[in-house]
């Protein structure tokens, strides 16, 4: 078995008779952390015959109540999965909120087989420039698709409040900065004013995926998106919330991309900011005129989550994974300054 580095965090004998219980397995487990997730950990789960699961559950520290919620994150994957939308995503195997079986619930899902990309050198490896267009393409389409759907039909009506998302959200994460703070970072509060000064109409209630980007979906070889992955942010609101945080994380191709992650998106072949939002727009009908307004939002929220996973990579709660770059205050104060700078620009 691969030695966890995060060995508190499971307890293989447990785990594999849970799995057991709900499909063929063939002992020993192992079980292989998956780098570049913030806050739930991700495992890939294999056995000797070579099937693979993927098993998520919360991280080790304190963190909010609701954020890292194992049966809404369940919930959420087998109302959108089974074909019952046209939003792809991973088919869930099980649920376990029993805490003596791993000490924290958690639940398992299949493992989808494709590319998580999750820098431009990954894109230029793994992907065509072909594929790349596509792939850029899609994600406004399977964007589309998530705002799509009927949130009553397939009993996702009560996710959330859909009223207000913007100012819920606001409120949410700066009571997580107050938690959390940082000393010298005064930009977080003056921008949090700011936005909440500003706060554009909301345009109809959709389901909200909060960290729609490339690196959260499992691409095909021709770019063709296959699964969408971490819902934990998920949650009933305002669309162009997701909008906005996907134009933050994109990269255009000479972009210094240091703040944020080195997205793929800069590579040879993505669509552009600008073809991004067009694409999803006339796809939705929506009115995209005060983007930018969202895309300072999705830095300042970034900023406050960011926060919260320094102070628990602070406390050893994230084992060994990188934290590096945006995981420290400079780095916070570099993502509330561009959403200042942003704002100023709205």
């Amino acid at each position: 078995m691969t030695q966890s580095p995060l060995a508190e965090a499971l307890r293989p004998e447990a785990i594999t008779a849970w799995l057991a219980e709900r499909t063929e397995v063939c002992a020993p487990l192992g079980f292989d952390l998956v780098l570049g997730g913030r806050s739930n950990l991700t495992y890939v789960v294999s056995d000797a015959d070579a099937r693979r699961w993927v098993l998520r559950r919360p991280p080790l520290g304190h963190v909010l109540a609701t954020a890292h919620d194992m049966g809404r994150e369940h919930r959420i994957l087998a109302a959108l999965g089974s074909g019952r939308t046209d939003v792809p995503v991973p088919p869930v195997l099980g649920l376990c909120t029993d805490d003596t079986v791993n000490g924290a619930p958690f639940f398992v899902m299949d493992f989808v087989d494709g590319h998580v990309i999750r820098s431009a050198e990954d894109a230029t490896k793994l992907l065509t420039p072909q594929a790349r267009q596509r792939a850029g393409e899609q994600l406004a389409d399977v964007l589309a698709a998530i705002h799509a759907v009927d949130v009553d039909a397939v009993g996702l009506g009560e996710l959330g409040r859909r009223e207000d998302y913007i100012g819920r959200q606001l409120r949410r994460w700066h009571r997580q900065w107050e938690a959390t703070r940082v000393p010298g970072i005064e930009a977080i509060d003056e921008v949090h004013d700011a936005l909440a000064a500003s706060v554009p109409p909301q345009q109809g209630a959709t389901i909200v995926h909060g960290d729609f980007r490339l690196d959260n979906v499992i691409l095909g070889p021709d770019g063709t998106v296959r699964a969408v992955l971490d819902w934990e942010l998920c949650t009933l609101g305002d669309p162009l919330a997701d909008v906005g945080t996907t134009l933050m994380y994109w990269v255009e191709a000479g972009e210094d991309g240091a703040l944020l992650p080195a997205d793929g998106t800069a590579s040879e072949g993505f669509v552009d900011r600008a073809a991004f939002a067009a694409r999803y727009a006339a796809a939705t009908g929506r009115d995209l005129s005060h983007i930018r307004w969202y895309q300072a939002f999705a830095c300042w929220r970034l900023a406050c989550i960011l926060a919260g996973v320094l102070d628990r990579y602070t406390a050893g709660a994230m084992g060994d994974q990188d934290a590096a770059g945006r995981f420290t205050a400079d780095g916070l104060r570099a993502l509330a300054e561009r959403a200042r700078e942003i704002l100023a620009h709205a």
